[in-house]
């Protein structure tokens, strides 16, 4: 009789520890990432000139700088 006694009580206190009184807690707000890109915000495109002397290297770099601002910021030569 104990033992039926001893395992009621102990499933009583498993069912009522599960048991809750309201709503719970507020759901935390959704945080929304955005994304904002600013790169062509502070660059610029490089200019040279005719009295500029330059490597290879240094001329296909100003080159790959100056293509890749005018495809992602739309970068136009200049107008004299």
């Amino acid at each position: 009789m104990w033992k039926t006694t001893l395992l009621l009580v102990s499933l009583a206190m498993l069912l009522s520890s599960c048991a809750t009184t309201g709503q719970g807690t507020e759901p935390e707000p959704r945080i929304v990432t955005r994304t904002v890109d600013t790169a062509c915000d502070w660059t610029r495109p490089i200019y040279v000139s005719k009295a500029d002397v330059l490597s290879d290297e240094t001329a296909a770099a100003i080159l790959a700088h100056n293509k890749a601002g005018a495809k992602v910021c739309g970068w136009k030569p200049k107008t004299k």
